[in-house]
């Protein structure tokens, strides 16, 4: 499993390339978008292409490329099987006796928990929300003390923000858009505040959002300290 730039090329690792060269099949969630990735390191292997709404019929070919020698298995952008299509590939290699390896690298939540400023430093990761509500909410409620990070479509970012304004009241959030490319841009402030700009102004590229810790988690800290 080979975690790939999030948007600058230049965040794959030189383990990374070498593991992707050297690799005789790569299983990838979007070939086409892959492959321009792939060809820039010199990358020239046989792809198994992996949608997600198709991942397990594609299962069946994984094994059977495994059986021959090593394969690398990469999404879009960050790391496969976390908000993106592999896990039940994974699962299915494991089950069957293979090995199964992580190559670190780009994550978007990782990043913007880092670079929020916010009290985050455990948290839970909810995805890509449900777009129900009474989901989200729920959600929210399991996170308890934790802090919250979640990825969210620019369409649908406003409505979102707009659920969470009540419960979360005056917890501050951080919006990353684009981290890492050229256009990388960040809002701060309450849920009800972003949603109010963002309604009006809707941002242009996938969102990460992270919602620090309530006040209780860190007064509880605070006094365990």
């Amino acid at each position: 499993m080979v975690a790939t730039p999030i948007g600058n090329r230049g965040d794959l690792s030189p383990r990374a390339a070498e593991i992707l060269r050297q690799s005789p099949v790569v299983v990838a969630e979007d070939t086409r978008h892959s492959g321009r990735l792939l060809a820039a390191i010199g990358a020239h292997p046989r792809y198994i292409s992996l949608p997600g709404e198709q991942e397990a019929q594609r299962i069946a070919r994984v094994l059977d490329a495994l059986q021959e020698g090593d394969v690398a298995l990469i999404s879009d952008a960050g790391m496969p099987a976390v908000s993106d299509p592999g896990r039940e590939v994974v699962d299915a290699a494991r089950r069957a006796g293979f090995t199964v390896l992580a190559v670190p690298g780009p994550s978007a939540a990782v990043a913007a928990v880092a670079a929020s400023g916010l009290r985050a430093d455990r948290f839970t990761f909810l995805g890509f929300p449900p777009r129900q509500r009474s989901k989200v909410l729920r959600l929210l409620d399991a996170a308890g003390a934790f802090a919250v990070v979640f990825y969210e479509s620019p369409h649908r970012l406003a409505t979102t923000l707009e659920w969470l304004a009540e419960p979360l009241g005056g917890r501050r959030l951080a919006v990353a858009r684009e981290i890492s490319k050229l256009h990388e841009t960040w809002y701060l402030g309450t849920a009800a505040q972003l949603a109010r700009g963002f309604r009006e102004e809707p941002p242009l590229g996938e969102c990460t959002v992270v919602v620090e810790s309530p006040p209780r988690a860190r007064a509880t800290r605070a006094q365990d300290g």
